[in-house]
């Protein structure tokens, strides 16, 4: 069904009030759940159904922990991942341009970070290059296994233009995102076979049995290891804390800013992505293909696409469970 854009962020806003949130920390989280939902990402409101994203009953303060003028990591209190992470890139960003790098990583945070080329997106917007890391609870299986070890671990790579928009590559590590999955599960839906495996490692198209196995990593060995990186990044280097059988208790994170200045003209820079961006969609196409996409061109499409028509299309199901814990009683 077809949503009307200030109906929608209301909507999400109610609910995020509902589940404890000050009006600062809920706006932080509705950017990234609409920079998501209204490019087609399925990291979008989503998130805000079923058990949703309770704001943890401990929350406390985001602290700086280790600092150097390159680097810090935060920790995040047992807040929302969302909140910490627009936090670090803030701070990323801030290091960058006084130092031309910026490292910061977060941990002790209790939720996810969303759609992390939001992130990227931001520092690439303010002319660096930047890369983003997020860690998340044990969903995903290794090469060969059936047992959830990684999160969906996805990661993010942004570099500026001399257009508008940056380019933004954003993918999870996984065959499918978890939330991709949950998606498939509210509107009545198979997932894709080869994806996911159930409890015993059958594979399965059942998006209930799927969230009860384990999810597999994207192009065999190569996404798992790609996957193993992306955990130690956004693990073992932050210091998030396990459990003695080293189960994961919170979530980490990573971004870098890095100034194109250090080895080039920052806008010679932009100015030759740009010209790759021209060069690659002009090159020849296979039969069948209409238009060469570039990262994230898919996405910022439909995004003009909504903001013009002022309304976006969201399944029936999900648009109920949304309006269900809007209108619950608290």
């Amino acid at each position: 069904m077809l949503v009307k854009l200030d109906t929608l962020k209301q909507t999400a806003l109610t609910v995020l009030a509902h589940s404890g949130y000050p009006s600062d920390e809920a706006q932080t989280i509705l950017d990234v759940l609409l920079y998501a939902q209204l490019r087609g990402n399925n990291q979008g409101i989503v998130k805000l159904i079923g058990a949703g994203m309770p704001r943890h009953p401990e929350t406390q303060p985001i602290r700086i922990v280790r600092e150097t003028k390159l680097s810090a990591l935060l920790d995040g209190g047992r807040g929302a991942g969302m909140v910490a992470m627009r936090r670090a890139v803030d701070l990323a960003i801030e290091k960058a341009r006084a130092h031309d790098v910026g490292i910061v990583g977060t941990n002790n945070t209790a939720s996810s970070t969303g759609a992390i080329g939001y992130y990227a997106g931001i520092a690439a917007q303010a002319g660096l290059i930047a890369f983003a890391f997020s860690g998340s609870g044990e969903y995903v299986a290794m090469h060969g296994s059936y047992e959830p070890l990684f999160g969906t671990n996805p990661l993010a790579i942004a570099v500026p233009t001399t257009g508008e928009s940056p380019i933004v590559f954003d993918m999870a590590t996984s065959a499918i995102a978890r939330f991709g999955i949950i998606e498939a599960q509210t509107a009545g839906r198979r997932i894709p076979p080869d994806v996911a495996v159930d409890g015993s490692g059958q594979p399965t198209t059942d998006p209930t049995a799927a969230l009860a196995g384990a999810i597999r990593t994207f192009g065999g060995y190569k996404g798992a290891a790609l996957a193993f990186m992306v955990e130690a990044f956004t693990h073992a280097l932050v210091e998030t804390t396990p459990t003695p059988e080293g189960k994961k208790t919170d979530w980490g994170n990573l971004v870098i800013a890095i100034n194109p200045a250090l080895l080039t003209d920052a806008e010679t820079f932009k100015a030759r992505v740009t010209a790759l961006v021209v060069r690659a969609k002009a090159t020849k196409k296979l039969l069948g293909v209409d238009e060469i996409m570039v990262p994230g061109e898919r996405g910022n499409a439909l995004l003009a696409r909504v903001l013009a028509a002022g309304e976006v299309e969201i399944d029936d199901n999900l648009w109920a469970a949304l309006s269900q814990k809007a209108n619950a009683s608290y």
